[in-house]
């Protein structure tokens, strides 16, 4: 199965941290909400790490309001609450652009515009295909290594699947004017923006930024979500 999941990384990493995360905690509890009393920090003084563990809670909250999906309206309604849940904790415009590459000078400012919409898009609605694809997982967070006056940093993160194996997970973060966001997530030393940079500018290459937009777009139709070959 390990095989497997190697094969679909290149097109939906970020959906399976959060899945194996998200399935791993449905049986633990989500955090309690603050007290009236307790000094909630704004969104930008909380670290990275806390940040991941914060969109891990509330995918799990989501998750156990649909522990069981039977039909496609369940898995449409739980996409798009995802989707609302995860765009906060991720900088898909940047995201874009290093997965463009020097490809991302040639777009027009409207191309660019479209490409990020895509992109994000892609990622976002194959996460509840893959969120039913993978077993309970136990998530361990470690460390963040974390200086004073940092604006980019790694947090590390294991899952171990059953049988024992543990796939490694690093989430890059960079702070930003509305605090912390992901721009690009690691698992067993594959990089999401490396792979789909490469994958990238071969279509470029190929078929221009219009092809590659095009091509996105064709992955981002329903009946492609759901597996069904191209028409």
């Amino acid at each position: 199965m390990f095989s497997a999941f190697r094969v679909a990384l290149s097109m939906c990493v970020p959906f399976f941290v959060v899945a194996t995360v998200s399935v791993a905690a449905m049986a633990g509890e989500v955090s309690k909400p603050a007290s009236a009393s307790t000094v909630v920090p704004s969104a930008k003084e909380i670290p990275p790490d806390e940040v991941i563990k914060t969109v891990t809670d509330e995918v799990i909250a989501i998750i156990k309001q649909y522990p069981k999906l039977q039909s496609d309206a369940d898995r449409k309604k739980l996409s798009l609450l995802v989707e609302a849940k995860l765009e906060p904790y991720f900088n898909f415009a940047h995201m874009t652009k290093l997965a463009m590459g020097r490809n991302w000078r040639n777009a027009t400012p409207a191309q660019q515009t479209v490409l990020i919409q895509e992109f994000r898009t892609l990622l976002l609605r194959t996460y509840s295909v893959v969120l039913l694809s993978y077993e309970d997982n136990a998530p361990e967070f470690k460390p963040s290594r974390m200086a004073p006056g940092d604006t980019d940093v790694m947090v590390r993160m294991e899952v171990k699947r059953s049988g024992g194996q543990v796939i490694a997970i690093d989430f890059s973060t960079e702070k930003t004017a509305s605090g912390w966001k992901a721009y690009d997530i690691i698992v067993d030393s594959m990089s999401l923006i490396t792979t789909h940079r490469s994958s990238f500018a071969s279509v470029v290459r190929d078929s221009g930024i219009d092809g590659l937009i095009k091509q996105l777009a064709e992955k981002n139709r329903p009946s492609v979500q759901k597996g069904q070959p191209k028409k």
